[in-house]
Order: C-alpha cells, then structure tokens, then sequence
C-alpha cells in the first residue's frame, strides 16, 4: 500500500500514527505530496477528487480518501482492534476523533485568519471565534474519563492534531489543564509519534 502524505498535516499524521500503532507501518509506502487550497497537486487530485491527502492507495482497489475512512481500513488488518467492541466505548472513542478533526479544522481556519490569509483580508472576530472553539475543547478534554481508556483511535486522532496545534503556534492546551498535558506528552514519546514528526509549511 502507498500513503499520499504531507509531514505538516494532522489528518495524514493522524493516519500514518495509526499505522504504526496498528502494527502495519512496515506495509504502507509514505510518498509526501504538498497540497494547498490554491495550488494543484495534479497527482493527488486523480486519487481524491478533493484534491487533498491523506491518501490510501492499495493494489488492485480503489483509493481510499479521509483519514477517518483509512484508519477504519487499516483497523481491518490488524491484529488487534483500535476501535472498541462495546458500544457506548466505542462512540466515545468515536466522538473524540471527531472533537480531534474539529479541533483540526477550527486550527486550520485559525490560521487563515491570524497567518496565511492577507492581512487586509483577516476577519478578527472570525478568529476569535475560531480560537474560542479551540480552548472550549480543551477544557472539555481536561474533564474527559477517556484518557484512562485502553488506546483507541480517538487517542490517536487527539494526540496528532494536539502536536499539530502546539507546532503551529496556535492557542495552547496546557495552562490550567494537568491531565490532558500529561496524558498528551506520555502519548508524544510513543513510537509512533516519535517515527513521524511534523515538519515544513504550507506552499500557497
């Protein structure tokens, strides 16, 4: 299998940690790609009509695209689950992943707003908004139970996109909340996170 990649994203981090983590990083070929709502990657685009990584690429099937949709098939060849069996375990863990791609999405938009966007262009209210989104996760996360919780694929997705967030300089997670900075640098010194540190910046 191949893996379109990009070393500054947190969606195809989120994917290649869970890899690793899975037991299947020695199967998967990473191949970094830069993509950027302004730029064509022409290779990409004819894998994910988006245009965006990361992507699965697999012998003699279709693509598959969204790290959500490559670390659920992924799952399906390890030897161990990453997505729990018991029901209400298991939306928990979904419901992190999805609070850890909004806290992605909320970032990414940040940075238009306070970095990539020209200055004229910048709405402050808009990143205000954006930044309030960021710090209210946090504090739900610090009164989470789920960090106790065996390792599932919402610890995954949060740790990536927390690395992410501290990598971009974005508004912080660790003043006032222990447990969620502690859980978060045990997770950072995992082999998985340490294989596949962030690196570069975005070409627009």
């Amino acid at each position: 299998m191949k893996l379109l990649y990009q070393t500054h994203s947190p969606y195809a981090r989120k994917a290649l940690v869970f890899a690793h983590e899975a037991g299947l990083a020695d199967r998967v070929e990473v191949i970094h790609h830069e993509t950027s709502p302004t730029q064509r990657n022409a290779e990409v685009f004819a894998q994910n009509p988006l245009g965006k990584v990361p992507v699965l690429l697999r012998p003699s099937r279709d693509a598959l695209f969204d790290s959500d949709v490559i670390c659920a098939f992924l799952d399906t060849l390890a030897s161990r689950s990453l997505f729990p069996v018991d029901p209400e375990r298991r939306w928990a863990a979904l419901r992190m992943q999805a609070l850890a791609q909004g806290l992605a999405d909320s970032g990414i938009a940040l940075r238009w707003e306070t970095a990539r966007r020209p200055e004229p262009l910048r709405y402050e209210p808009l990143a205000q908004g954006y930044a309030l989104k960021l710090t209210s996760a946090y504090d739900w996360l610090e009164a989470s139970d789920e960090f106790e919780a065996p390792l599932h694929v919402g610890h995954i997705a949060l740790a990536t996109v927390l690395d992410w967030l501290e990598f971009r300089e974005l508004p912080g997670f660790r003043d006032g909340r222990p447990r969620l900075t502690t859980w978060f640098d045990a997770f950072a010194a995992r082999p998985s996170m340490r294989a596949t540190p962030l690196a570069g910046d975005t070409h627009d």
